[in-house]
């Protein structure tokens, strides 16, 4: 579905060869007939000028007797190997069907499906392989005389163009209002964008789902669509007509202008520009970020396309808070009816969800956050063979890896499967990719977590388990991706994962391959008063940490923490933790930044994953590099109660922003030491980072110096998230060890 076989015959028109073309499930099958320097010069030129959407993994030749043919031809896919298929991600519109889009005097004039073997929707309209259009949700749009012409003709860009369509034969949009009845509209679109305009909410349906859309710059809109879908303070994304316009609210450096340009169209994080245009408050609440992303549809384009259309557009998924993206209209209006004022909707059937992508840089490198739209389902490659395996992930930002032969399928980002939605969507995920792949497990990876709703699904399929330790994953990611062997250093820091004694671990330094790991170092254990219920109110463990270090005197060594917080909080607090009521123990990085950032007075509460930690890295001053001392204990605990009492002293007399780099800048250092006494004692000086806590670019831009300079060479995911969204790939490695 990326015009290769077109390219492909009109190459061997060139070179005058003969012979064939045609999809399977393999790939593609060529076979030419002719001189050798032109089969030379085809198969050169296949590498080198193959469609832009097009990846070629592999090719592999083999000489056959001439036959005499006299023609080359384009033959009908076969569905026939039992070899795996390669599906395309979906894509942005190309600039052809833009130019297209915008001409008054062009057929597809508007037309918000225009789409060419260059662009458009894959993953999410195909429900089986090969790639034709029967086996696509366009296979009920039956194509007008010239939109029939143009898919037959190798030598236009729409040959075989599976989506391909146009307003006389193809897919329609029409707007609904709140009760679900049409709106009389000779431009659904235009009156869209209007709306928006005018201060209201608007789901649109968009390729992987629906999005909810609303004018970033009116305070009103973005505060109303947080109410309506329960989502407190995180962050929007928000999409701008083209990069000069983002430049207006954020700074744009020549990479990230590259990285917003590219096929994919992710949400890139951004810097607020100083002095730039303000948006809503309530866009990024208390951040120093946009994310930000360019119109990748059609309708994207045409909601900017107006003299009077909005400058900026909230962009969001089409969900309430930690629901998995709606998709299917069927459940449009029980699960968006209360949060948009109308609905931008149209007859093209999304056969399965795909989020957006969201990712940032760091040091002139992309570092994928969320893969989904423009990734899934494209492979990771590896060196050994699998059979048929069934990664299961996590819990939190849960992704599940299918596997078999040298071919990873990475599943897109379903979120955090404690909510029944998401669990389903994880389940109805894995069906639909062990369809699409024809790929059947023959055992399951899981993690090592006794309560995981992703390990007792897997534990529950009757096939073989094999069990893995979350840190152990993350670390084995990273390996599998920069085809490490051997011994390396693991800085596996998040906010849980199941250890190895039953407790709570998230601040591990790791000595380890994919077989084995020790567990050389951690973070200090922290109390969690109140369980799970701590992690929401990081207050608590803050509590926690300073009833350790000062006891009673907590309430005269940090007055302005007990004024926010209250005194009968904190005291009952020190009860639970005395009569050790709900209180377990985690050595968990993410926690310990939950705690600083309350110390600190910068958050005490986290109403979405990680605002506290995050919220910590925006406060802290870049320009300071002063740290404070650490103890490394004999069993391997990093004492950190000179840092946090340092920082008490800090918040206390309003030098957060100076303390907040200096937490940073010490746990750097403290983790460099770790490195330094494993390197010293096992002489391993390779370094893999994994975990969510290593997206805090401040702590990276500490660490990653510190490092490189000891002689350490680090290494990162370049294809995966560094936090859960890539664990699967590692249990995979672990796994793949054992067989």
């Amino acid at each position: 579905g990326v015009g290769f076989r077109p390219f492909v015959y009109n190459l061997a028109n060139r070179l005058h060869l003969a012979g064939n073309v045609l999809n399977n499930k393999l790939g593609v099958t060529i076979e030419i007939e002719g001189t050798r320097e032109g089969c030379e010069k085809f198969l050169k030129t296949l590498k080198t000028d193959a469609p832009p959407l097009s990846r070629i993994s592999d090719i592999k030749t083999e000489s056959l007797k001439p036959v005499g043919g006299a023609v080359f031809r384009i033959l009908h896919s076969r569905d026939e190997s039992n070899d795996i298929a390669l599906i395309s991600p979906d894509n942005d519109v190309c600039a052809n069907c833009i130019c297209e889009l915008l001409d008054k005097n062009d057929r597809r004039y508007r037309y918000p499906f225009i789409n060419c073997t260059d662009c458009g929707p894959r993953y999410s309209i195909i429900e089986g392989t090969p790639y034709d259009r029967p086996k696509t949700s366009m296979k009920n749009f039956n194509m007008c005389e010239k939109c029939q012409s143009e898919y037959d003709d190798p030598s236009n860009r729409r040959f075989h163009a599976q989506p391909n369509a146009c307003p006389v034969c193809g897919p329609k949009v029409k707007l609904l209002d709140c009760d679900g009845k049409m709106v009389n509209s000779s431009d659904p679109v235009a009156d869209t964008a209007a709306y928006i305009k005018q201060g209201l909410i608007v789901a649109i349906k968009g390729i992987g789902g629906y999005q909810i859309a609303c004018d970033a710059k009116n305070e009103e809109a973005v505060k109303n669509l947080r109410d309506r879908k329960l989502r407190k303070e995180k962050p929007f994304a928000v999409m701008s007509r083209d990069v000069e316009a983002i430049r207006q609210y954020a700074d744009v450096s020549k990479q990230e202008e590259k990285l917003l340009n590219s096929r994919e169209k992710p949400i890139l994080l951004l810097k607020k520009r100083a002095g730039g245009v303000l948006l809503a408050d309530s866009v990024a609440p208390g951040l120093n970020e946009y994310g930000v992303f360019l119109p990748y549809t059609p309708i994207h384009h045409l909601l900017f396309s107006g003299e009077d259309a909005p400058a900026v557009l909230v962009m969001t998924s089409g969900n309430v808070t930690d629901e998995p993206i709606v998709f299917e209209d069927s459940e449009l209006f029980d699960r968006l009816g209360g949060i948009a004022d109308y609905f931008l909707v149209n007859n093209r059937s999304i056969v399965w969800r795909c989020d957006d992508s969201v990712i940032r840089t760091h040091k002139g490198k992309a570092a994928l956050l969320r893969r989904s739209r423009g990734w899934v389902p494209a492979p990771v490659f590896i060196e050994k063979k699998t059979p048929p395996i069934l990664a299961l992930g996590g819990d939190l930002k849960s992704v599940f890896s299918l596997a078999s032969g040298n071919t990873v399928f990475p599943g897109p980002h379903i979120g955090d499967l404690e909510r029944a939605e998401a669990f389903d969507s994880f389940k109805k995920s894995i069906r639909h990719f062990k369809k699409i792949f024809g790929i059947e497990p023959e055992r399951v990876v899981v993690d090592k977590h006794p309560r995981y709703f992703s390990s007792n699904y897997g534990r529950s399929l009757g096939l073989p388990v094999t069990e893995v330790q979350h840190h152990h994953a993350h670390i084995a990611s990273v390996m599998l991706e920069n085809r490490l062997k051997g011994d390396v250093i693991g800085l596996s820091l998040d906010g849980t994962g199941y250890g190895d004694d039953g407790t709570i671990w998230g601040g591990e330094v790791l000595l380890c391959d994919y077989g084995e790991y020790q567990r050389k170092f951690h973070f200090p254990a922290l109390k969690l008063p109140g369980g799970d219920k701590a992690v929401k109110e990081p207050w608590r463990i803050a509590s926690a940490l300073l009833h350790k270090y000062y006891g009673e005197n907590l309430f005269d060594a940090h007055p302005k923490f007990v004024e926010e917080i209250g005194e009968e909080k904190i005291r009952n607090v020190i009860m639970m933790l005395e009569s050790d009521t709900n209180c377990p123990a985690a050595t968990s990085a993410g926690r310990l930044f939950d705690a600083v950032a309350s110390i600190m007075l910068v958050s005490h509460f986290n109403s979405y994953d990680g605002q506290a930690p995050i919220l910590l890295e925006a406060y802290a001053d870049t320009s300071v590099y002063k740290d404070m001392p650490f103890l490394i204990e004999s069993d391997g605990s990093i004492d950190f109660e000179s840092l946090i009492t340092g920082l008490v002293i800090y918040a206390g007399r309003g030098g957060g922003e100076e303390g907040a780099a200096i937490f940073h800048n010490t746990v750097a250092g403290a983790l460099t030491e770790c490195c330094l006494r494993i390197k010293k004692e096992s002489g391993v000086s390779s370094v893999c980072l994994g975990g969510g806590t290593f997206q805090n670019v401040f702590l990276m831009n500490r660490l990653l110096p510190m490092l490189e300079k000891d002689g350490f060479t680090v290494y990162l995911p370049n294809q995966l998230p560094i936090n859960d969204g890539g664990l699967s790939v590692g249990q995979l490695a672990i796994a793949l060890s054992g067989i």
